[in-house]
């Protein structure tokens, strides 16, 4: 008679045997250069990448879709990966010969931005998901810096003169109090400050890899030059 530990091992390895057909896949997305010459070299490149992806374990296969223009020079290319496991599919994604690669690439394509599949893989600027792996999808760092201290300022500002107000937190230890301003600080500029920015600034706020008149990006830097400038005054005024 099979004991209890028994069945329950029989029924693990049956879930897993059902799971196994489910492959993992890992979907990019590439921002190429309009144009033949960039075509080919970015073929030459996606190329050398498949190459290195056959000799990992439990690799299925690769496709390449026909490119989408997007006009303004903009050309998408996406490529479909499929591994059998998300452990096989997650060695190939963290290896170095394909880190290696895609700093190789950055000749062949502006950006690239991807969505993976049963790896376990899955900000204030871009509902896009990747990580560490985000290329040239959120605006230029400096307008980033510009707009989380438009949101930053004023929540410090206000969160300050409110706590001292109300007595909040006066008597506590530093470093116990700046913890939990922190813990505030951060949920209120994510969950209300800064997707209202974004929003308010998106016109000004674009992809790194999309470019913006000049006359834009002027725009957008004085306005939010003039609005910290303006809440400088009224805080100033008001302390």
């Amino acid at each position: 008679m099979a004991s209890s530990s028994e069945h329950a091992q029989e029924s693990q390895d049956s879930q897993d045997s059902q799971a196994d057909p489910f492959y993992s896949t890992f979907v990019v997305e590439y921002i190429v250069p309009d144009g033949q010459e960039a075509e080919v070299v970015f073929r030459r490149w996606y190329d050398r990448m498949v190459k290195a992806a056959r000799q990992f374990e439990g690799y299925t296969r690769a496709d390449l879709c026909p490119p989408l223009d997007c006009g303004n020079g903009v050309v998408k290319w996406y490529s479909i990966f499929h591994f059998r496991t998300p452990k096989e599919l997650n060695g190939w994604l963290k290896s170095s010969d394909r880190a290696n690669l895609l700093d190789e690439g950055h000749d062949a394509f502006l950006a690239y931005r991807y969505k993976s599949f049963t790896t376990g893989l899955e900000g204030w600027f871009s509902s896009h998901t990747g990580g560490a792996e985000q290329h040239s999808l959120g605006p230029p760092p400096w307008k980033q810096v510009l707009a989380v201290v438009l949101g930053l300022y004023p929540t410090l500002m206000i969160q300050s003169m409110v706590f001292g107000a109300l007595g909040i937190m006066q008597s506590w230890p530093m470093a116990t109090s700046l913890v939990i301003n922190n813990l505030i600080t951060s949920s209120i500029l994510t969950w209300v400050v800064m997707p209202r920015i974004s929003r308010m600034l998106s016109f000004w706020l674009r992809p790194a890899y999309r470019l913006t008149a000049l006359q834009t990006n002027l725009a957008g830097a004085g306005l939010v030059l003039a609005a910290l400038g303006f809440m400088a005054s009224v805080f100033t005024y008001l302390s």
